[in-house]
C-alpha cells in the first residue's frame, strides 16, 4: 500500500538509529544554539531554500542551522516518522499539510508556542482561516503553513492568441464553465492541428489523473470523505461528472491521451499545445526556456472556484526534552522563513502568510502573484492519515483515473474501484498509530 506496517516497538527502534546517528548537540560554538532542520526540497525549491537558509544565517549569526534535505516522498515521511516516535528528531521540519493526521500530533510533533510565535510577530490570522485551522488539533497548533501549492493552469501566450482567447493586455480572458473551457481548447486545437491540453496521464505512480479529479470533483461541492475522515462520502453523481469530462477530453481529441509527468513538461516547453494542468512548481521548468507563457488559476468549471492542493507547512518534531534555547531558535526560525516568503514564492508557490501577498515586491513577480487568489481557494483531502501529498491514496486512486484518460476505464468501472480501494484504506490501521 506505499507504507510499512510497523509496530510502535519497531518505530522506537529504529528511530532510536536514525536520530542517534544524526543528532547534534543544542549549543554550538560560543555562545550559538543548534537547530537542526529537516526538509525535502529539492530542484529549484532547493535553490531557493538555500538562498533563504544563507540569509537566516547571515541576520542570525547567534543560530547554527544544520539543515538536511531528504529524498521526497515516503522515504521522507517514514525517517520523520520515527525520529520522532524516538523523540530525537530534528528541532524543526517541514510536513505537507494534508499529511498532518497521519503524524500522530502530540506523540511524533509537539505543539507551537503561539505566545513564542508571537513574540516573533507571527498570528493566526497572518493566515487564511481554513488553511490555518488545518493545522491544529484539540485546541492545540502542530502545523504552520508555509503556502499552498495549487493545480494550476499554465498556457501558451502566443498560442492563446492566435486563437483569440487573450484580452488587449495581453492576458487570458475568463473562462467560466465547462462549456467555455471546451470551446477554447478546440479553439486552440483548430490553430495548432494538434490537441490543445497536456498534462500526466500515466506512468509510475502517476498522481496527475487523481489531482485533477479532485480540483473538477471539489468544484461540484463533492467530498472523499466525511469530516472525520472515517467513512466514505463520494457523491457518485458529482463524481461522474467530474471523470465522464475527463473522459471527453480525451475521446474528443481535446488533450494529449498518454504522457508521463517528463513527456508532459517537454509536450508544453516545445510548444506543442496551449495549455497544461499541473502544479504551479513546474513554474522553473519555462522561465529557464524563453516559452512564451502565462499562468492562471484553473477555470471555474463545475459552480466552485476550488483548485486541488496541499501546502508545505513547518512542524515541530516531537523532543523528550523540547524547550530551552533550541526551542526558541525553532520558532524564531519559523517566523523569519514566513516574513521573507517573497523569494520561495519565485519558485510558484503561493505564500501562506498573508502579509506577503500584499508585498509590492511580491506583485511585480510575474505570473507568480497573478493566481494569488487561489489560496483561499484550495481543496486539501480529508484529514485521513493515507491523505495529502506523496500518499498511499494519491497513488492508489492516480492508478485508477489515469485509466479514465488513457481508455482503459471506463468512468464508472474507475469510481467503482476507486470506491472499493478507499473501503481498504478506511479499514487499514495508521502504522504510525496516529488517528485512523
Amino acid at each position: 500500500m506505499g507504507l510499512p506496517s510497523l509496530s510502535r516497538r519497531q518505530l522506537l527502534t529504529a528511530a532510536g538509529v536514525l536520530a542517534g546517528g544524526c543528532a547534534a548537540p543544542r549549543t554550538v560554538g560560543e555562545g550559538r544554539t543548534g537547530l537542526r532542520y529537516w526538509h525535502l526540497f529539492g530542484g529549484g525549491d532547493g535553490i531557493n531554500m538555500r538562498v533563504m537558509l544563507d540569509a537566516f544565517r547571515a541576520a542570525h549569526p547567534h543560530i547554527a542551522v544544520e539543515a538536511a534535505t531528504f529524498q521526497w516522498g515516503a522515504p521522507y515521511y517514514t525517517k520523520l516518522g520515527m525520529a520522532g516516535a524516538g523523540g530525537r528528531a530534528p528541532e524543526v521540519a517541514v510536513l505537507h499539510l494534508a499529511r498532518l493526521a497521519g503524524f500522530a500530533p502530540g506523540r511524533l510533533l509537539d505543539a507551537f508556542d503561539l505566545d513564542l510565535l508571537a513574540q516573533h510577530g507571527v498570528h493566526a490570522d497572518d493566515f487564511p482561516d481554513g488553511i490555518w485551522r488545518r493545522g491544529g488539533i484539540d485546541g492545540k497548533q502542530y502545523a504552520v503553513p508555509l503556502d499552498t501549492h495549487p493545480m494550476v493552469l499554465f498556457h501558451n501566450t502566443e498560442v492563446c492568441e492566435k486563437a483569440g482567447l487573450l484580452d488587449a493586455d495581453g492576458t487570458l480572458r475568463p473562462i467560466e464553465g465547462a462549456g467555455r473551457f471546451t470551446a477554447a481548447l478546440r479553439a486552440v486545437r483548430k490553430v495548432t492541428g494538434r490537441p490543445a491540453l497536456v498534462t500526466e496521464t500515466l506512468g509510475a505512480d502517476c498522481i496527475g489523473p487523481w489531482r485533477l479529479f479532485s480540483t473538477l470533483y471539489s468544484q461540484l461541492g463533492g467530498t472523499i470523505l466525511t469530516p472525520d475522515a472515517k467513512r466514505l462520502a463520494i457523491d457518485d453523481t458529482k463524481a461522474l461528472t467530474a471523470l465522464e469530462y475527463m473522459r471527453m477530453l480525451v475521446d474528443e481529441g481535446l488533450a494529449v491521451r498518454r504522457v508521463d509527468y517528463v513527456g508532459a513538461v517537454g509536450v508544453f516547453n516545445n510548444g506543442d499545445t496551449g495549455f497544461y494542468l499541473n502544479g504551479e512548481w513546474e513554474m522553473s521548468s519555462f522561465l529557464t526556456t524563453g516559452l512564451p507563457f502565462s499562468v492562471t488559476r484553473v477555470p471555474n468549471l463545475f459552480g466552485r472556484p476550488t483548485a486541488q492542493a496541499d501546502c508545505h507547512s513547518f512542524v515541530l518534531p516531537h523532543q523528550k526534552d523540547r524547550g530551552g534555547a533550541a526551542n526558541e531558535a525553532a520558532h524564531a526560525f519559523v517566523a523569519w522563513m514566513l516574513k521573507n516568503t517573497v523569494e520561495w514564492a519565485k519558485g510558484g508557490h503561493v505564500p501562506a502568510y498573508l502579509p506577503t501577498l500584499a508585498e509590492p515586491e511580491y506583485l511585480e513577480l510575474t505570473p507568480q502573484s497573478a493566481y494569488r487568489s487561489v489560496v483561499d481557494d484550495v481543496a486539501l483531502d480529508e484529514p485521513a492519515w493515507f491523505a495529502g501529498s506523496a500518499s498511499v491514496m494519491w497513488i492508489e486512486l492516480g492508478a485508477v483515473f489515469s485509466g479514465v484518460l488513457t481508455g482503459s476505464r471506463t468512468p464508472q468501472g474507475a469510481l467503482a474501484e476507486a470506491k472499493s480501494r478507499l473501503r481498504t484504506l478506511l479499514a487499514t490501521p495508521n502504522p504510525f498509530g496516529g488517528a485512523a
